[in-house]
């Protein structure tokens, strides 16, 4: 079996297409892990995962680049407390909509949830919250989080929304927790929710070819209301985005025409 039959199998395994992925990162990730369990070929590794076991769920978590923190890029945060959440609030009021794409294990989503804190009441914030990945979904559901994922948080949300739980680690207060809807989501092929007021998805496209991004940035146009944004990450960049419908309002931050 070679490559390309293998990501053949992978989808009908999993329906995540290995054709988004940039070829030459992505078998070498592979590759490190079909190695690291001793298996010789792509053949023996399908064998393994159509057993749906411990190794395919390690497998799709391999695949999934997660890499979270609360409150990353604080400069960005900013921008969106200060300019852009005040535009949302004036349209919406406390009926926001927003959605964290790819929400790895649950950093970003409860981050939007106690920015809102600030500004409404926590029984008025629901923030709808995806990943293909169905472990890192399982972390974020249980809310518990190590020091290093807290380091950018700001002191006063740590200190009201968080308990300490052994040396160093985190549990989230459960009234937090309350306010996100966690679901299994598969970006390249699911259905996306509409009329939204913000979608949030940051650092992960990086990783998808030009024709899957510029697929994606559609469909996230289609889904946000006129005027909604679109928050992306630090080391992400649209550069037709006036051709995908979008006005560039900061850096990393696009607005629905």
């Amino acid at each position: 079996m070679d490559y390309e039959q293998f990501k053949s199998q992978v989808f009908k395994l999993t329906s995540i297409d290995l054709n988004s992925y940039k070829e030459k990162q992505m078998k070498r990730r592979i590759d490190t892990l079909i190695a690291k369990h001793k298996i010789s070929n792509y053949e023996d590794f399908v064998k393994e995962l159509t057993k749906k076991g411990d190794m395919f769920e390690e497998f799709v978590n391999y695949l999934t680049i997660n890499v979270s923190e609360f409150w990353r890029n604080p400069e960005q945060w900013k921008i969106l407390e200060t300019e852009v959440l005040p535009k949302l609030i004036e349209h919406s009021g406390n009926n926001i909509k927003i959605w964290s794409a790819a929400c790895s294990t649950g950093d970003e989503p409860y981050s939007l949830v106690m920015l809102l804190s600030r500004y409404m009441p926590l029984s008025k914030i629901k923030i709808f919250a995806t990943d293909i990945d169905k472990q890192v979904l399982e972390k974020a559901k249980a809310g518990l989080y190590n020091q290093k994922s807290l380091a950018g948080l700001p002191t006063d949300l740590k200190d009201k929304y968080f308990t300490k739980v052994g040396l160093s680690n985190y549990q989230i207060a459960p009234e937090i927790k309350a306010c996100v809807e966690f679901k299994e989501h598969n970006l390249l092929k699911d259905a996306y929710p509409r009329d939204l007021d913000l979608i949030v998805c940051r650092n992960v496209l990086i990783y998808f070819t030009e024709k899957a991004k510029e697929d994606i940035y559609k469909k996230f146009n289609a889904s946000l209301r006129s005027g909604g944004y679109l928050f992306i990450g630090s080391t992400e960049q649209i550069m037709n985005y006036r051709d995908l419908n979008y006005s560039s309002m900061k850096s990393f931050f696009y607005v629905k025409n």
